[in-house]
């Protein structure tokens, strides 16, 4: 670890380790120093505790050697060090600025931790048993766990939490229980707060596209392991949510919507969830193959530098409908519409319409590249047509991303959104899946499923972004 801006020394002592007298040092710059070894507090150091005369370190260090020397990359592993002061007033100095040090990091000290117990594999519990709550005991958090029990639990737990008791959320799941808590928080009266609360993501399900995104945006693999400590490290960063909107109803994404091919592979690979992560990929080649496209429209509200994607739209009279619909509802009713913004638009038929909040859609699917936590747009992922087999080359490069720059898609930044579905090309009588971080959103005719009731109908529907208005535990870069 570079050490060059340490500081001056907090606290400078001889204490015993290993039998050994050895100086050691605390320094206003966060580090504690001793002749074979030096720890960040902000970055090694989770937390400490005494044991009669002796301290205990609990700190995370990379598992390669040369652990101090700058640019060693290597895995994290726990471990512990103790030394002893050599006198009771120098266990309480030690104790009060090693404490003061921590406390001004502002990370936190009780966690609520929502865990789904049946999400993807099933892997929660012991994901949660291996990896976060050994981290969370070494940190000194104290943590309320509560797993879901059924659909919508999480949303109706985050509806009533009491804001004082917790310094945040802690999701251990896929991105299901994530999007049930902003949901649930932005439906409380007292939402303009409640949505300050810092949400943390473990990955513990079969979608883990916002741990993966937060991970992969400092470099570090998607694991439960150093997701827990970036949330133990008390570093947040701001997260876009998008509204949608459907007449009086409302529904709040920090993920993606999908429209055409990815919505039926995400939704309709259900049917072979017993093959694991790999039925997606084989019903992606069913679907390729038997390739589907959609009648229909969007209208937008390009960013600076996309206004030249698609064509004018003439404006209709729908100002006044959309936001008369916001008023008089419970919780945050979101940002207003105005349509006169929607400048340009694009007709089908689609294969494929895809908005994306973040980068990842999952721990192998680079959806958006350039997308952004927090620059308050969207990244919209456009097909109209493209070939069977260039299609099956575009669906491979997904991993990294290469498919924004295949001839066959067109990729933007969208400020606000409006979808038009329509039904299937080739089967009129057929409609589509409306899936939203995930979730079916709505449900056409003919469509798997469609019996089902969904929150939505397949309908017109907008959508707008409010940057910034959630919080998120992040990695510290």
């Amino acid at each position: 670890m570079d050490t060059t801006d340490a500081g001056a020394p907090l606290l400078s002592d001889r204490v015993k380790i290993s039998g050994n007298v050895v100086p050691m040092t605390l320094t206003t710059g966060g580090n504690l120093r001793w002749p074979d070894r030096c720890l960040s507090i902000a970055k090694d150091v989770l937390g400490f505790t005494v044991e009669g005369s002796r301290i205990k370190i609990n700190a995370v260090i990379e598992s390669g050697p040369g652990i101090c020397c700058p640019g060693n990359v290597g895995a994290s592993m726990r471990k512990n060090f103790t030394f002893e002061p050599l006198s009771e007033d120098s266990i309480r100095l030690w104790n009060q600025r090693l404490q003061s040090v921590i406390d001004s990091l502002g990370r936190p000290k009780r966690l609520l931790v929502l865990l789904n117990p049946y999400g993807g594999s099933r892997s929660a519990p012991k994901v949660f048993s291996d990896d976060v709550k050994p981290l969370l005991e070494d940190a000194n958090i104290h943590y309320t766990l509560q797993e879901t029990k059924y659909r919508l639990h999480a949303k109706e737990v985050a509806h009533s939490l009491d804001l004082l008791r917790y310094d945040g959320v802690l999701c251990v799941s896929g991105d299901g229980i994530l999007v049930e808590v902003v949901n649930g928080l932005l439906e409380r009266e007292d939402w303009s707060s409640a949505i300050k609360m810092p949400l943390g993501v473990i990955p513990a399900g079969t979608s883990n596209g916002m741990a993966k995104s937060l991970l992969d945006s400092v470099g570090e693999s998607c694991t439960a392991f150093n997701a827990t400590l970036a949330i133990i490290r008390g570093h947040k960063r701001s997260l876009d949510v998008a509204t949608v909107l459907q007449g009086q109803k409302k529904y709040f994404s920090v993920l993606m919507l999908a429209w055409g091919l990815i919505a039926d592979i995400d939704i309709e690979s259900e049917k072979y969830r017993w093959m694991g992560s790999a039925r997606m990929d084989f019903y992606a080649i069913q679907r390729i193959f038997c390739l589907r496209k959609y009648h229909g429209c969007i209208k937008f509200v390009a960013a600076p530098g996309f206004e030249n994607f698609g064509e004018p739209n003439e404006l209709g009279g729908e100002i006044d409908e959309l936001n008369s619909n916001w008023v008089m509802q419970d919780g945050y009713c979101g940002p207003t519409f105005d349509m006169k913004g929607f400048n340009r638009k694009i007709e089908g038929p689609f294969v494929s319409i895809w908005l994306h909040n973040v980068p990842w859609g999952g721990e192998d699917v680079l959806a958006a590249p350039d997308a952004k936590f927090s620059d308050g747009y969207l990244d919209l992922i456009v097909m109209k047509d493209c070939p069977k087999m260039s299609l099956a080359t575009l669906m491979s490069e997904m991993n990294k991303g290469g498919h924004v720059r295949s001839p066959h898609v067109l990729y933007l930044k969208v400020k606000a959104f409006a979808l038009e579905p329509g039904p299937r090309a080739d089967e009129p009588n057929k409609e589509g899946i409306i899936d939203v971080d995930g979730e079916v959103l709505a449900r056409g005719r003919g469509t798997y499923k469609c019996d089902q009731k969904t929150l939505m109908t397949y309908d017109k529907l907008h959508i707008k972004v409010d940057q910034g208005l959630a919080t998120v535990f992040s990695p510290i870069n």
